[in-house]
């Protein structure tokens, strides 16, 4: 038996950081096992229904800027054999996320740190931070060989520590999809300013000579801190521009949030998955694990994950904020079954080592090598 102890946001928290620890606990604690969820918050909040059959449950918050919590997290999470702990710059208090480095000090267990942001131009305290974090991790994991090499070339870090292991994902049902009557691209997740939706819309509106019409869904609520700082600007610019370039009646921007059914019921409706990022830094991304996992073509621009996961032809990658380039992509993987059915197999031999399955395996080597270590 192994209690694993997880540190990161969670459910009903609704991000990506949230769905990654829900999808890699509910796959790593198993049989007799037991899990324990620190949950991170930017202020108290309720904790919600949690399922009676999940292994891991939320014990105790992580709050910004309240020592208390501190000192309950690093309690609860001492109580395990072993702590995983996301790490992204945004979601833990203090400048830069530096609180968590209180936590992992007073951790008297082993410490693996996952990595899901590896900036390859740091600001000087972010680079301490991450370094810092690092050095008190028993084991760093991040999730491509990019984020690993850039680690090494930019930041102090001992690279014997670190583990390359990919982002889980699971597999989406083709059978469900979602009928509709033109070509469709699709774009998922948390909506927020960066995410390049922008330059999507200028790419669908190159392609209005293409018969039947494409139309371009773009699905997920706004990033709820976004929300509680810019409102609904972003969207509202979105629709604006797709009103000014002619295609507002092509571009549709639900503000749902979608169940896994139906986002899985979307995915699979796609001629194309687009992830028009402006982040030149993204190390991971769950949306493009889950569209190569459905054997979806993508189009993404030239962040790290998408050019490691599409090189061996399961999509194309075209330059930042380049609506003429992501227009050519579109176009040759809409128009062409021959092209989109070739990246459709490849996509589809690159994910079983994918899965939410294997990954857990992997994370269990290394959590079990971390407790054996630590009996002897």
């Amino acid at each position: 038996m192994t209690h694993y102890g997880f540190l990161s946001t969670f459910p009903p928290t609704r991000c990506g950081l949230a769905t990654f620890t829900e999808s890699l606990s509910a796959a790593l604690v198993r049989h007799d096992d037991e899990g324990t969820v620190v949950r991170a918050l930017d202020q108290p909040e309720e904790r919600g229904h949690q399922d009676p059959r999940a292994r891991s449950r939320v014990r105790t918050d992580l709050i910004a800027g309240d020592s208390l919590s501190v000192l309950r997290a690093t309690l609860a999470l001492n109580a395990c054999d072993v702590a995983i702990v996301q790490h992204e710059y945004g979601i833990y208090g203090g400048r830069d996320g530096d609180e968590v480095i209180g936590v992992l000090a007073d951790l008297r267990i082993p410490a693996v740190v996952v990595l899901h942001t590896v900036l390859v131009a740091p600001t000087p305290h972010q680079r301490e931070v991450l370094e810092e974090v690092c050095r008190l991790a028993s084991v760093v994991v991040v999730m491509t060989i990019h984020a690993r090499d850039n680690l090494a070339a930019t930041y102090a870090v001992d690279l014997t520590r670190v583990r390359v292991i990919p982002h889980g994902v699971q597999h989406v049902a083709l059978r469900e999809s979602e009928p509709h009557s033109g070509r469709r691209v699709v774009t998922w997740g948390l909506l927020s300013p960066g995410k390049g939706i922008e330059w999507g819309i200028r790419a669908v509106a190159q392609l209005t000579d293409i018969t039947p019409d494409v139309e371009y869904i773009v699905a997920g609520q706004t990033h709820p801190k976004v929300l509680a700082h810019a409102g609904e600007g972003y969207r509202t610019m979105l629709a604006g521009l797709a009103g000014d370039l002619g295609i507002g009646s092509s571009v549709r921007i639900d503000g749902r949030y979608l169940e896994a059914s139906q986002l899985a019921a979307l995915i699979a409706s796609a001629d194309v998955v687009l992830l028009p990022y402006d982040s030149l830094d993204q190390a991971t991304s769950g949306v493009l694990a889950e569209a190569v996992a459905a054997g979806v073509p993508v189009v993404a621009t030239a962040f790290p994950h998408a050019v490691e996961l599409l090189s061996n032809g399961a999509g194309i990658v075209v330059p930042h904020q380049d609506p003429d380039a992501t227009a050519r992509a579109l176009r040759e993987i809409i128009t062409s079954a021959a092209v989109a059915d070739r990246m459709r197999e490849t996509a589809l031999r690159e994910t079983n080592k994918m899965t939410w399955s294997a990954v857990a395996d992997r994370y269990r080597t290394v959590t079990a090598r971390l407790a054996a270590g630590r009996a002897a």
